[in-house]
């Protein structure tokens, strides 16, 4: 794999370089579960639990995250290695002085974390005008990039069928909020039936929220997930539409809003 050196301006450094966190975040969403998965499964629960053991497995996790994306994205070995490096690095300057005992467990996490973005630019910056030359994608690949909403909302909603969980009555006015937030931002509200519309669904929303807060616990979870699986229908109508929110935000919704809906109601069934 080779690259070309060209003039790359600050804002596509600035693209590259947030491609690159959403893959290391993709990386933790993805591999996390699997790690805690084979941890019960062998008795390393406690062994995972400790923040050392958790903030190299956490490199790992982004570090597999970031080499998958890079390789994607055609860039070279060597940048790569360093990027993958990065991970790793300030987490291991700070473990021995936890092993010392003279940071804690949030330092450790926050001080790496703090410690890498930087390192990252600086990466980033060194090769900035290696322009990656990705090769052909294989189809299944090209798919799968045409539906990034869709792997984004599955990826974060893993833990999810692993250990089902019912979700406050409150998240359902999270739903509403969202559209009217973005439908603002983007200046959707030209035509005043659109928002006339998004009021309504906050309406409901709120008043199935105001249900599911004064009902029983067991009739309060049906609520919620059934709050959840009806925003599915409201994403796919303005997925169709293309009005409001980004076809991709509707498509990434409807995908977590079925998760959240069906895992809810799998909770409430096994409670």
């Amino acid at each position: 794999m080779t690259e070309t050196t060209v003039r790359v301006p600050l804002r596509d450094d600035a693209r590259r370089l947030a491609g690159m966190v959403v893959a290391m975040v993709v990386g933790m969403l993805l591999l996390g579960p699997l790690w805690r998965a084979g941890a019960e499964r062998l008795g390393g629960t406690d062994v995972l639990a400790r923040a050392d053991v958790g903030a190299l497995v956490m490199a790992t996790d982004m570090g597999l995250g970031m080499a998958a994306w890079m390789w994607h994205r055609g860039h070279g070995w060597a940048a790569t290695a360093e990027m993958v490096a990065v991970m790793y690095v300030p987490f291991l300057l700070l473990l021995p002085p936890w092993w010392a005992g003279l940071v804690g467990d949030d330092a450790l996490m926050l001080g790496g974390h703090l410690l890498m973005l930087p390192a990252m630019a600086l990466v980033a910056l060194r090769h900035r005008h290696a322009h990656p030359a990705p090769g052909r994608r294989h189809p299944v690949a090209a798919a799968v990039a045409r539906r990034w909403p869709t792997g984004l909302a599955v990826l974060m909603t893993v833990d999810l069928w692993v250990a089902p969980t019912v979700f406050s009555p409150w998240t359902l006015l999270v739903l509403p909020a969202g559209y009217l937030l973005i439908g603002t931002w983007r200046r959707q509200w030209g035509d005043r039936r659109n928002l006339a519309w998004q009021l309504a669904g906050l309406a409901g929303w709120g008043g199935l929220a105001a249900g599911a807060l004064l009902g029983p616990d067991g009739l309060a979870g049906v609520l919620v997930g059934l709050g959840w699986l009806g925003h599915a229908a409201w994403d796919l109508a303005h997925h169709r539409t293309g009005r409001v929110v980004p076809r991709g935000y509707a498509e990434w919704c409807g995908v977590l809003d079925v998760a959240v809906g069906l895992t809810t109601l799998l909770a409430v069934l096994s409670g």
